[in-house]
C-alpha cells in the first residue's frame, strides 16, 4: 500500500513558476515508477509527466515539453514537479500517482496509487 499526498499548489501569474511536490509512504516508493497527471474542469484527466523508479528515464507530454521537469528522491520518497514559464491553460488539479512497474507510462490504467491533488491557477 502506498500513500501519497501532494503539496505547492497554489495561484500564479502567467510566466511564473511552482513545484510541486508529492511525498509517499510505503516501502515500495524506491521500485515504483512515479507520474504527475492534470485535471481541468470538465475535461478528462491529462498525462503530465512520469519518471522511471531510479530517475533515469523521464517522458514529459508534449504541452509542457521545455516548461515542467518532473524529478524524484528516493531517498526522501518524494516525487517532484517543477513548473516554469506557467500558463492559464496549465490550470488544473495535479495529481500524484505510483504505478506497480518500474518504468514509465503515460496511460493512468498503469497506476495503482493516487494523491488527492492540489489545485493551480494561473492568472492572466
Amino acid at each position: 500500500q502506498v500513500q501519497l499526498v501532494e503539496s505547492g499548489g497554489g495561484v500564479v501569474q502567467t510566466g511564473g513558476s511552482l513545484r510541486l511536490s508529492c511525498k509517499a509512504s510505503g516501502r515500495t516508493f524506491s521500485s515504483s515508477a512515479m507520474g504527475w497527471f492534470r485535471q481541468a474542469p470538465g475535461k478528462e484527466r491529462e498525462f503530465v509527466a512520469t519518471i522511471n523508479w531510479s530517475g533515469s528515464n523521464k517522458v514529459h507530454a508534449d504541452p509542457v515539453k521545455g516548461r515542467f521537469t518532473i524529478s524524484r528522491d528516493n531517498a526522501k520518497n518524494s516525487v517532484y514537479l517543477q513548473m516554469n514559464s506557467l500558463k492559464p491553460e496549465d490550470t488544473a488539479v495535479y495529481y500524484c500517482a505510483a504505478a506497480l512497474g518500474q518504468s514509465t507510462y503515460s496511460n493512468p490504467n498503469r497506476y495503482a496509487y493516487w494523491g488527492q491533488g492540489t489545485q493551480v491557477t494561473v492568472s492572466s
